[in-house]
């Protein structure tokens, strides 16, 4: 037709519906479900608007209404003759036949299917999102008030579960439409995941009554965090009132259904309900939770009497102040098995967060790792290097990852090594003209490329990299004559619209940006760029093009971590902390191989023991006294000079994250980093051995492990026959073997 691929791919909108890591790595999880060839669903919510698009205006983030689907979305099929009822509201009615939830408000949960497909094995499975829709008599049914207009208008607030994504990252908000949301998916799927069981074999029906004894042979639920909790509920709500299977057998089928992965251990993160909200919203619900808890308190009782602190403890039922369940509580009772996502986390989890949980039931906890998919973080976004790593191994890595391991061949290969750094350079200076083009900045591409994009967070410490930058100008200015290893450092991402900490932060970065990028005695040496709207479709561009991956969380707070993988294997090296995956990074590469600094998980707990004193460090470290003065005085904002006493004020008296304790130290490791970029050859052969090491952090292997030890499902590379063959053709047409 005449029309340019790369041209057509910029104009296709992002589908933002996720905050960040849990939303990338649900996508991932697909690609690599269809391409092990699993049957399998993955479902959520058809947000109307997405995460916001992030405008900076005079150094502020500004917010804008994402609406992705304007133009329409070519990628998915409505399919409104699987629409399901979802109930609100009402009242629980108790009798003989036992309970009854009545007098509801109903919504419908029309769906909307997306194709996943496989890589190169012609096997697609299906995304189902849930849009909400209000029923044709909303409003009308109940004593005709006569306003028809208004009923109508009312139709609003059913449809308005679907509306819009609640944008916060690692941070319970406990509003009412949140927990609307939260329910509606739930109660949709698990009807969707019910009529198919029923239509299949297994769901035999003597007379009418199904028999769900196979149930959990059949099915097996992942839960993604906390949000779908509300799952374990229902489900006993199905079992119980509507197929009338007693209790021990519905709660037996349940458990054995359910897997839970947590994804973060910060307090503030973690799903607390309000009873009362509960209460109103979802009244069978909260009664089948008490009832569980009961069960699950009664069992702790029976095997340590007498200890109330701990029956407090493990309760699903917070009391103090207003009551409130415990969603992750629930999710570790009503789930057979319970995962963190890094060996470092799955630690603290075991050990500190839910160790009274895991001393009862130890074989429940186990660990399952994050990874990337090499098709979308390597194939896609980086074709240069594909490509070569391809002449060098062949193809077959991009289906078995662990094949980058033979790259260690060529780590002293002259001309790999020169090409390697070819494409890199390929990729920086791309990515420049892009900036160029976007932010009007013209940025030397032989300069570093140090890059922190994730979401803007005080635990991941953006703030810790502003000082690095405000030292770094210092010490330019200082000797303007002395040998400076030139860097472009490029920090992005988007603040919780409600986290005031969070938008000062970025306002902090763009002043000292002003200030640094447009100081003659600085030039080309050092220059800050924040990078607007940060989103997965930038993410594809930037992270191929980075030198130095920031991952610099404090020790015991990143939980796992997934823009660190992409990062390694695409040809940077990371500086950060022993935090989340990059512990098993540098397991995997080496410790020598990485810029590991800072205080590891013993060390920050050790502190907290002693007393985190900030103006210690602030005495002790001369470059660190002066950055924090120039930020406290107004060099930065003359025009308003005490715009950061909020963000010094907390640095100094309710730091949690300890940026003061880790600063020298980073410093000292950015130092390093310079010395050996000075040496491009030594530089580049780290980053083979980075790539060559990358191979364990594929989604194809987390899936691996997810199917064997918690689903209980064999994945397979078996390529299926193109529908266009005859189905009897599909004898010798396996790839390599049958078993994956």
């Amino acid at each position: 037709l005449g029309l340019d691929m790369e041209e057509l791919e910029e104009i296709e909108e992002d589908a933002g519906l996720g905050n960040g890591g849990l939303g990338r790595l649900a996508a991932c999880f697909l690609d690599s479900m269809a391409t092990l060839g699993l049957a399998a669903y993955g479902y959520g919510i058809r947000y109307e608007y997405g995460i916001f698009n992030q405008k900076i205006r005079d150094g502020w983030q500004v917010e804008e209404a994402d609406d992705w689907l304007r133009h329409g979305n070519p990628w998915e099929k409505a399919r409104p003759e699987y629409m399901l009822p979802v109930h609100f509201y009402g009242r629980v009615e108790h009798a003989a036949a036992g309970a009854k939830w009545v007098d509801t408000q109903v919504v419908l949960a029309l769906p909307y299917d997306t194709p996943v497909p496989g890589y190169m094995n012609n096997t697609v499975n299906t995304m189902r999102l849930w849009s909400a829709r209000a029923p044709n008599d909303f409003n009308l049914r109940d004593f005709n008030v006569g306003d028809y207009i208004q009923a109508v208008l009312d139709r609003n607030l059913a449809e308005n579960i679907s509306r819009v994504l609640y944008p916060n990252d690692n941070f319970f908000e406990g509003k009412e439409l949140r927990l609307k949301q939260e329910y509606f998916v739930v109660a949709a799927t698990l009807q969707d995941i019910i009529r198919r069981f029923k239509a299949s074999k297994f769901g035999s029906t003597e007379s009418v009554r199904t028999v769900f004894d196979s149930f959990p042979d059949q099915v097996a639920i992942q839960l993604n965090d906390t949000h779908p909790a509300m799952a374990i509920p229902e489900l006993m709500r199905i079992f119980v009132d509507i197929e009338k299977l007693p209790w021990n057998k519905a709660w037996d089928i349940t458990k054995r259904t359910f897997a839970y992965t947590n994804h973060t251990v910060l307090p503030e993160a973690l799903e607390r309900w309000p009873v009362d909200l509960v209460e109103k919203l979802l009244p069978r619900h909260l009664q089948i939770i008490y009832e569980i808890n009961q069960r699950h308190l009664d069992h702790i009782a029976s095997l340590f009497p007498n200890d109330v602190d701990r029956l407090r403890r493990m309760s699903l039922i917070e009391e103090g102040g207003t009551k409130r369940i415990n969603m992750a509580h629930l999710c570790i009772v009503g789930s057979h098995a319970v995962n963190g996502v890094a060996k470092i986390h799955s630690e603290i989890v075991k050990t500190q967060v839910f160790k009274d949980f895991a001393a009862l039931e130890p074989a429940k906890f186990q660990n399952k790792t994050n990874g990337i998919t090499p098709r979308r973080w390597l194939l896609l976004c980086n074709p240069g290097l594909a490509e070569l790593i391809a002449e060098k191994i062949g193809e077959d890595y991009v289906r078995d990852l662990s094949q980058l391991t033979k790259l260690h061949e060529f780590v002293d290969d002259d001309l790999f090594i020169r090409e390697v750094a070819k494409v890199k350079q390929e990729n920086k200076v791309k990515f420049a003209l892009y900036l160029e083009k976007e932010y009007k900045v013209k940025i030397n591409p032989s300069s570093m490329f140090d890059v922190h994009v994730k979401r803007i967070h005080e635990y991941k410490r953006q703030l810790m990299n502003c000082l690095h930058v405000v030292t770094m100008y210092n010490r330019i200015r200082r000797d303007p004559a002395k040998l400076f290893v030139p860097r472009t450092v490029i920090i992005g991402g988007k603040a919780a619209p409600g986290y005031h900490m969070a938008k000062m932060i970025i306002k902090l970065i763009n002043t000292v940006a002003q200030v640094v990028n447009n100081d003659p005695l600085v030039g080309s040496k050092l220059k800050v760029i924040f990078l607007e709207n940060y989103r997965v479709s930038l993410a594809e561009k930037v992270i191929p093009a980075t030198d130095l991956s920031e991952q610099i969380s404090t020790a015991g707070t990143e939980a796992s971590g997934t823009g660190n993988m992409k990062f390694m294997l695409n040809g940077a090296l990371t500086i950060g902390t022993m935090d989340g995956a990059n512990v098993e990074m540098a397991e995997e590469a080496g410790e020598e191989n990485l810029f590991i600094f800072g205080m590891r998980v013993e060390d920050v707990t050790e502190l907290d023991r002693e007393g985190y004193n900030a103006q210690e460090y602030y005495d002790r470290l001369p470059e660190l006294k002066q950055a924090i003065d120039q930020i406290k005085s107004g060099f930065f904002s003359p025009k308003e000079p005490d715009l950061f006493k909020d963000v010094v004020n907390m640095l100094f008296h309710h730091d949690r994250f300890k940026v003061f304790a880790d600063y020298e130290a980073y410093v000292k490791c950015q130092e390093k980093v310079s010395e050996l970029y000075l040496n491009s050859k030594a530089w580049t052969k780290m980053v083979i051995r980075n790539i060559a090491a990358a191979g364990k952090f594929s989604s194809d292997r987390t899936i691996k492990e997810y199917a064997r030890d918690i689903w209980h499902v064999e994945p397979s590379d078996l390529k299926i026959p193109p529908p266009n063959e005859p189905r009897d053709a599909a004898e010798d047409k396996t790839v390599n073997g049958t078993a994956a």
